[in-house]
This record gives C-alpha cells, sequence and structure tokens, in this order.
C-alpha cells in the first residue's frame, strides 16, 4: 500500500509532532509526513521537523486581508504537496469552511479533555486543565477527531482517559494527559493510513 502524504500544522513546542515523527520511523504509521507548517515564526516544532529533513513553512496570518485568504493559502500550500491527512498538532488558528470542503473526513485535531465536554471557544491549553479541575470530574483524557466546521465538534476517533486526583493542579494534569496524546494521535493516524476509520453520521467505527 502506498504511503499517505500527511501535513501537520503547529504553532507551539510540536510534542505531538514528534510522537507522530517517532510513529512514523518505526513504522507504526502507514504514511509519510511531507510538510509542517506553521503559523508563529519561532515554533519550536518547526526545528523538530528540520532535524528529520521535513519540509517546513511559516505563514504569517497577519500578512494575509483576512482569514479566508489565510485559510485557503494553508489549503492550496497542502493541495499541491498531494496531502492525504492533516493533522493539527496545537495548531492556534481556526480554519474555516474552505479549508474543511477539501480536507472533510481527512482532517485531524487532538483536544486535551474529552469531548464534547470542555472543548469550544476559549477552551485550549491551560484552561482546559483549570476548567475541569475547577468542575469536579473525576476523569479527563484527550479527543483525537475529524475537523468539521464547529470548534471542536467533529467526529471522535478515539478518546484516551485519565483520573483527576484531589491533589491534581492543572500542570500536573495537563502533563498525564499529554503523555496520552503522545499515545492517541499516532494511533489514530496509524488507522486512519490503514483504512479502517469509516464515519457514519457523527460515529467514527473503527473496522477491523
Amino acid at each position: 500500500m502506498e504511503k499517505i502524504k500527511i501535513g501537520v500544522l503547529v504553532s507551539g513546542e510540536g510534542t505531538n509532532l514528534q510522537a507522530l515523527i517517532d510513529a512514523q520511523d518505526v513504522g507504526e504509521v502507514n504514511g509519510i509526513i511531507s510538510v509542517v507548517i506553521s503559523s508563529k515564526k519561532d515554533a519550536y516544532a518547526l526545528q523538530r521537523a528540520k532535524k528529520h529533513n521535513i519540509e517546513t513553512l511559516f505563514l504569517d496570518v497577519k500578512r494575509y486581508p483576512d482569514k479566508l485568504e489565510y485559510t485557503k493559502t494553508i489549503t492550496e500550500e497542502l493541495k499541491k504537496r498531494g496531502i492525504g491527512l492533516v493533522c493539527l498538532a496545537g495548531f492556534m488558528s481556526i480554519l474555516g469552511f474552505y479549508f474543511v470542503e477539501d480536507f472533510r473526513n481527512r482532517a485531524m485535531n487532538i483536544h486535551p479533555a474529552l469531548l464534547p465536554a470542555f472543548g469550544g471557544k476559549g477552551l485550549y491549553g491551560h484552561h482546559v486543565h483549570e476548567a475541569v479541575i475547577k468542575s469536579g470530574v473525576k476523569s479527563s483524557g484527550c479527543t483525537v477527531h475529524f475537523v468539521d466546521e464547529g470548534c471542536d465538534t467533529g467526529p471522535i476517533i478515539l478518546q484516551k482517559v485519565v483520573p483527576v486526583l484531589d491533589d491534581d493542579t492543572p500542570e500536573s494534569l495537563a502533563e498525564k494527559v499529554l503523555k496520552e496524546e503522545h499515545k492517541a494521535y499516532p494511533e489514530a493516524v496509524s488507522l486512519f493510513c490503514a483504512g479502517r476509520l469509516k464515519i457514519e453520521d457523527k460515529r467514527v467505527i473503527i473496522e477491523e
């Protein structure tokens, strides 16, 4: 089976990008990361990509007249490279309808909570973990989902669960969740590349 070309969108440290690179390097994913696109010039994720000889692009949203033109540019850069799967890995810019239409059911995101709880506008990074602890829930985790027109609303591919302990802080909870993210994202990408994900309405079925 021909390897699927993967594009990864980043804005920060890129630890989930690193998890995907590591999984690719040991053959866990039948795909190849072909390009890493960052919305921030100094994102360390770009350095991670360069160390593995992966093409990098910095596209500054401030240089575009509006979000539509920015979304179009990213979409066209991915399309002209023949990208079959897009992975958002800490990408801090919401992409609109133009991107979603072209990569529907071919773009994933990872969120540091058990969606549909603790998702949506303003709930990202440490804000999520603060909200989880404040709520008093006993479990949290991470969710890999397909990207749709909403914010954290796409079909859920898989989730990993961690306990929320009485002495947890946002920082300690973030650390636990991140470890599970590094397992969940490569697993979801591997399932996609193996052709084992089937979408029925809002449900993702993992086929044997």
